[in-house]
C-alpha cells in the first residue's frame, strides 16, 4: 500500500502541472478511440463516470452514447462505501456527492450487468494493473458484477512503471491514453 501511495503523489503532482487546456485536447483523442471501440459500439449502455479535477474528461463519451441512443449510467456513492450506477440523462441531474465528486442527485438505479463500464484511476501500469483514489469502489463493485467489458481512460502521465498488484485489485480489459491503447 506504501507504494501506491507514493504513485499517488506522484500522479498527483504531475497533475496539478497539466493544464486544462491539455486535459481537454488528450481528453477529446481519447474519447475518440473510445467511441470507436466494437465494445463501445455494440453496448445498449454506457457506464461512465463523471470526470473531476483533472481526470480524462467523459462528458464526450457521454453525448456520444446518448446521440447513439445509448443508456448512459454513472456512479454515485450510497451509505457508507458503496458505489451503484444511476441513469442519467441530462447533466442537470448532476449535484457534488462523495468528496464533491459530480454524481446523480436523481434516477433510476441502472442494473444493466452488460453494459460497457469506463473506468478512472490514478495510475496504471502496461499489465493493466491500476492505482484509483484508495477507496476501492471499483474493485468491489466489479468483484460483484463480472459481466461487463471494461476500458480504463487515462493521460499518457498516468503510466507508470509499475503499479503493485493486490489479490482484490480488478484490472480493466483495456486502458486507453491519448497515444495508446494497453491490452
Amino acid at each position: 500500500m506504501a507504494e501506491k501511495k507514493e504513485i499517488r503523489k506522484y500522479i498527483f503532482r504531475r497533475r496539478k502541472e497539466f493544464t486544462q487546456q491539455e486535459a481537454e485536447k488528450y481528453s477529446e483523442k481519447i474519447c475518440e478511440t473510445v467511441i470507436s471501440l466494437p465494445e463501445f459500439q455494440e453496448a445498449d449502455c454506457i457506464y461512465a463516470y463523471v470526470d473531476y479535477n483533472k481526470e480524462v474528461i467523459t462528458r464526450g463519451m457521454i453525448e456520444a452514447a446518448w446521440k447513439a441512443g445509448k443508456r448512459v449510467a454513472v456512479p454515485k456513492v450510497t451509505g457508507t462505501h458503496e458505489m451503484k450506477y444511476y441513469y442519467l440523462e441530462s447533466f442537470e441531474q448532476l449535484a457534488p456527492g462523495y468528496f464533491q465528486i459530480p454524481e446523480p442527485a436523481w434516477g433510476e438505479e441502472a442494473k444493466d450487468e452488460d453494459a460497457f463500464l469506463i473506468i478512472p484511476g490514478v495510475a496504471f501500469d502496461k499489465n493493466r494493473h491500476r492505482a484509483g483514489y484508495g477507496q476501492g469502489f471499483y474493485d468491489r463493485y466489479l468483484s460483484v458484477h463480472r459481466k461487463h467489458k471494461t476500458a480504463a481512460v487515462a493521460f499518457d502521465f498516468q503510466i507508470v512503471e509499475e503499479v503493485p498488484a493486490e489479490a482484490t485489485d480488478i484490472f480493466p480489459d483495456k486502458v486507453i491514453t491519448e497515444t495508446r491503447i494497453i491490452n
